[in-house]
């Protein structure tokens, strides 16, 4: 087959490259690239390099950054005895937004799938009992007797699926030996949704994850 430009055709195939992106939609995504100022392309183009050249993984909590330790993990007001588990760094920033929790976090980089060859040793699950059995020193603190605040609560934020509770089951059990409080996020009906179109499992959720009024 030919093609009217080679140059066009590579943007094309790269960016069918990327998850959910069929050829279709890469090609919507090349003609609007032609319609963009060559100072936006580039703008683009420099964004991404830098994605690569300076991002970076956190040493505490394993989240992206750019700096070593994270923003996060060098906030001094974050509550250091509260330790919330999530999956990848987009969950972090789900959390962030909701600008209601203010502990600290740990990044597992998946979850266990048995289907899929992913088990507990893929995971940074070591790294989350080592977290909690020597507690949160203070990243920028040098001395390596500085005093450890004792971690008191872990919050599981799995997604809710078989794989989520899989893990939640496996850490839970993991921790309890260490006498901190394991919870989960709770799981229930979306606001503004109806009871007549939620289904059987949602529903029992939230039935088992009520609340006092």
């Amino acid at each position: 087959m030919q093609f009217t430009s080679e140059s066009v055709e590579a943007l094309v195939e790269q960016f069918a490259k990327l998850p959910t992106i069929g050829r279709k939609t890469a090609r919507r995504l090349t003609a609007y690239i032609l319609k963009m100022s060559r100072e936006e392309v580039v703008g683009i183009a420099e964004a991404l390099v830098a994605v690569k050249d300076n991002v970076t993984t956190c040493t505490v909590c394993y989240n992206v950054t750019d700096h070593v330790p994270c923003p996060i993990c060098r906030a001094p007001r974050r509550d250091r005895s509260v330790l919330c588990v999530v999956e990848e760094p987009n969950d972090v920033l789900a959390i962030e937004r909701t600008n209601e929790f203010d502990g600290l976090y740990h990044v597992l980089g998946g979850v266990i799938s048995p289907l899929d060859g992913v088990g507990p040793e893929d995971l940074r699950v070591r790294e989350l009992v080592q977290r909690v059995h020597d507690g949160h020193r203070d990243p920028l603190e040098e001395a390596e007797d500085a005093p450890a605040v004792a971690i008191r609560e872990v919050i599981l934020a799995m997604n809710p699926n078989v794989e989520g509770d899989t893990t939640s089951y496996y850490l839970g059990q993991l921790l309890e030996p260490f006498g901190v409080r394991v919870s989960r996020i709770a799981r229930g009906l979306p606001i503004g949704g109806d009871l007549e179109f939620a289904d059987e499992a949602t529903l029992t959720r939230a039935l088992e994850g009520r609340a006092n009024l």
